[in-house]
């Protein structure tokens, strides 16, 4: 394991095009850390935790066609954020996969802008299904996505993204009931299990027990993952493809670091929902190679 770029990185980076996956997440922490600084307002240290697994999952794992974006989803994997406050970060994969111009990121919670903090639907935005942020939501609504597909027989599968401190919510373990009962076999849901949370650690707030045999008893397949290894991002997201179809919905466990890129951000919830002044950007910017071109 080693640092590169102010990231932490264990394996060496795959090529996509004439950029390495370094370098996209690289340029993808920048443009959070300049979204939030900007308006000073946001939540840097989720977004620079997730974006490792997001970069993986939709520029090597997603069966997607930007250009042509539909609500529907039909015919292609589709994939919900529920945790939806760590927009920067989604936000910012979504441009640089094509959904929209990248231009666009310096709208970033702006009155009028389709990029609002929490992502919104109403605005058209290309790659955002459903309004999010209202923790505890998205996994119904993944779950609801994935019977649709059954429905159509649609063999495309639906991916979706939770928060640690989301897991505190009731509404997920009905969810997790139903997925099971009703052998939701085309949905892979992953947790960023980062272990903090707005108000601090989450086993000072409400700890959620030994995760792993807490879903595997709900009836769920149950994978973990190092998100920030590019090889256990990819061997574990194949992994848990190969395991779909089998009568049984998959969780991936997945450990990060909140703030991971940058030092003076990982580790802590302070950065949870805190923008960094100027200065501190600066400071966070020296450590993260343009690679993309900044918007």
């Amino acid at each position: 394991m080693g640092i590169e770029n102010g990231l932490i990185s264990h394996a060496k980076p795959q090529k996509m095009g004439s950029f390495s996956t370094n370098q996209i997440c690289s340029q993808v922490r920048r443009d959070i850390i300049r979204m939030v600084t900007d308006v000073q307002s946001g939540h840097p240290g989720g977004s620079l935790g997730c974006t490792d697994f997001l970069t993986v999952l939709y520029f090597e794992t997603l069966e997607i066609n930007p250009p042509a974006f539909s609500m529907n989803g039909e015919g292609e994997d589709l994939f919900f954020l529920s945790n939806g406050h760590i927009s920067p970060v989604f936000y910012s994969v979504l441009a640089h996969r094509g959904y929209f111009p990248k231009a666009e990121l310096a709208t970033f919670r702006k009155l009028g802008s389709r990029l609002q903090g929490h992502p919104c639907t109403e605005k058209g935005l290309p790659g955002v299904r459903i309004a999010s942020g209202s923790l505890g939501q998205g996994l119904s609504v993944a779950i609801g996505a994935a019977l649709t597909k059954k429905l159509n027989k649609d063999p495309k599968l639906v991916y979706s993204l939770h928060g640690d401190g989301e897991l505190q919510e009731g509404q997920i373990w009905e969810a997790a009931m139903y997925a099971a009962a009703n052998k939701v076999d085309n949905l892979i849901a992953t947790v960023d299990y980062n272990h903090k949370q707005i108000d601090g650690d989450i086993d000072d707030v409400l700890p959620l027990g030994d995760l792993v045999k807490k879903w595997q008893a709900f009836g769920w397949d149950v994978l973990e993952m190092d998100g920030h290894n590019f090889d256990s991002l990819r061997t574990t997201l194949a992994k848990a493809k190969t395991m779909t179809g089998k009568g049984k919905p998959v969780i991936i466990i997945m450990k990060t670091i909140m703030g991971n890129g940058v030092d003076y951000m990982m580790g802590t919830h302070k950065w949870h929902g805190s923008a960094p002044s100027k200065e501190q950007a600066e400071k966070a910017l020296a450590q993260l190679e343009e690679t993309l071109g900044d918007y």
